[in-house]
């Protein structure tokens, strides 16, 4: 059962890492704070990696281990990507629906790909919780739920399910190139995962600003002290998430790391002193009673 507390390190990490950026969006585009994690990032990744290495030795990749990583590190990207476009447009809280199928889109893939299998009741919790995200990203002041299911095939529907594919695939990409290692280590094996999945992604990144947004490196550079800190915590929490993953099947540790989802509540309601509507209860309340599920169902 490892892999639940470095799940839940993970999604606090993650936590962490999205605060950081929100801190740079005012000076950088959505896509530039987002290479912020990536290209600092790397040298923390790199350090690991190393620290790694120097006690369980160094796993020796081959073809299948940079196919699936670099699959991962585009998916991911294309999620992100979509995700910045899905901002853009006015049906937002429709798009941003949809894109909570990345649950059900991992637990899918996992089983397509490599076979991961879910137990009948992660099964339910998956679906409940799909529902719960449902609820608490609906904008209230939105259209009504027919105008929602009316857009089943508009753009921000497509965007949404794009996204969530997106975030899908890289997950189960990332845990095949772990297992492709065939390494004795977990550790080594997501370490070596994290360095290499860290490096093209910082790659395609600098290729795509250098020529999609010129100038914005250069934002990135000068503000390389503010840049520092997304970039360490969004390494450790990659590195949490790869570790958890080569562990256990995706969909099981993406499910478990919904509890950044209750993080961020609870920071709004016992910190910010903020009332939640009776839709955001309810939502929450179906998230913990699908992560609970989920957690007795591994548990025993």
């Amino acid at each position: 059962m490892l892999w639940i507390p470095i799940t839940l390190a993970a999604a606090a990490l993650q936590t962490a890492r999205n605060a950081f950026q929100r801190g740079l969006t005012g000076a950088l585009s959505p896509l530039g704070a987002t290479y912020t994690r990536f290209a600092f990032g790397f040298p923390f990744a790199a350090l690991y990696a190393a620290c790694v290495f120097a006690r369980a030795g160094v796993p020796a990749p081959g073809i299948p281990f940079f196919a699936w990583v670099t699959l991962g590190g585009v998916a991911q990207i294309l999620g992100t990507a979509s995700l910045m476009q899905l901002f853009r447009l006015r049906s937002f809280s429709t798009g941003i629906a949809f894109s909570k199928s990345e649950i059900l889109q991992v637990a899918l893939v996992g089983i397509l790909v490599l076979g991961d299998a879910v137990s009948l009741l992660a099964a339910l919790a998956i679906g409940v919780a799909t529902v719960s995200l449902v609820l608490l990203s609906r904008d209230p002041g939105a259209a009504g739920w027919r105008d929602v299911a009316a857009g089943l095939l508009g753009p921000a529907a497509l965007l949404g399910l794009a996204t969530g594919a997106g975030f899908a695939v890289a997950a189960v990409a990332f845990r095949a190139a772990s297992l492709s290692l065939g390494d004795p280590s977990f550790l080594a094996s997501a370490a070596a995962t994290l360095v290499a999945a860290t490096l093209i992604q910082s790659v395609l990144m600098t290729f795509y600003l250098r020529w999609g947004e010129p100038g914005q490196i250069g934002v990135v550079l000068r503000m390389w002290r503010r840049s520092l800190l997304p970039g360490l915590s969004g390494a450790a929490a990659s590195a949490c998430w790869f570790t958890a993953m080569t562990i256990e099947i995706a969909a099981y540790v993406r499910m478990l790391g919904l509890v950044e989802v209750l993080f961020g509540y609870g920071v709004s309601i016992f910190a910010l002193r903020e009332r939640p509507s009776a839709r955001e209860v309810w939502g929450t309340a179906l998230l913990v009673v699908a992560i609970a599920a989920l957690l007795w169902d591994r548990v025993n």
